[in-house]
């Protein structure tokens, strides 16, 4: 616990000393050294996986205080997750990894909020779901192409979810030594989900809220990634 400037007791983030956040980094200088600074306010374990940037997102990251992590070329997301989680199991101390984007969409909140539902229910994943409240709003071909994913995913995995393409996600230990990641690039959603079925881990979800920023729009990641959800679900 820790007095903030009023005098009150503010209640500590769960997990703080045992949870590493893995995140993904390919060319985003612009947030990367906010994302990284907010985040280690309350969680200090932070690991960025430069997947092959050419815009000094790996300098920019470290001297925010991340450790990094740096893929020689652009590998895809799924490479960079699978680095990073190896990074974190060489921790004895860590109990679980959250899978954090680089861009400002995720919210530091959701995630802490998720480790404590983990830890409190001692289940294998906490998965952050958009559809679970209305703070998220995507638009309407989003909304509509993460609704076909999920119906795809749960009929092809036999795990029922309400949002199977999101990003943030807690991983316990033992998840992570078990789920195998074989998909480079954005296949390695389907994939996480796939391994939770076939492996029978106990997953439950939480809402959470995905900040579509100017800055993620201007970069076009918010339709880029509905069609390449599209393109794993039919070409995986």
């Amino acid at each position: 616990m820790s007095e903030s400037p009023d005098g009150t007791v503010e209640q500590a983030d769960p997990g703080v000393t045992s949870t590493w956040f893995v995140i993904p980094l390919f060319n985003e200088a612009q947030v990367i050294a906010d994302v990284v600074t907010e985040l280690r306010r309350r969680y200090p374990l932070v690991v960025c996986v430069d997947d092959g940037s050419r815009d000094g997102s790996a300098e920019i990251a470290a001297e925010a205080g991340a450790a990094v992590v740096r893929h020689p070329f652009n590998m895809g997301q799924g490479a960079a997750l699978k680095t990073g989680i190896d990074y974190a199991l060489r921790d004895p101390a860590m109990r679980q990894v959250v899978t954090f984007d680089a861009d400002g969409q995720h919210q530091v909140d959701d995630a802490s909020a998720m480790i404590g539902l983990r830890e409190r229910e001692d289940v294998d994943l906490v998965l952050g779901s958009r559809f679970l409240d209305q703070r998220t709003r995507p638009g309407l071909l989003k909304r509509l192409v993460l609704r076909a994913a999920v119906r795809y995913t749960n009929l092809t995995t036999g795990v029922r979810l309400t949002d199977a393409h999101n990003g943030l996600r807690v991983i316990g230990r033992g998840a992570c030594r078990r789920i195998t990641i074989e998909q480079n690039r954005m296949a390695h959603a389907s994939e996480i989900v796939e391994e939770i079925g076939r492996l029978r881990l106990s997953v439950r979800e939480h809402p959470v809220h995905i900040l579509y920023t100017d800055y993620s729009k201007q970069k076009g990641q918010s339709m880029l990634n509905s069609v390449n959800i599209v393109i794993d679900m039919l070409f995986r």
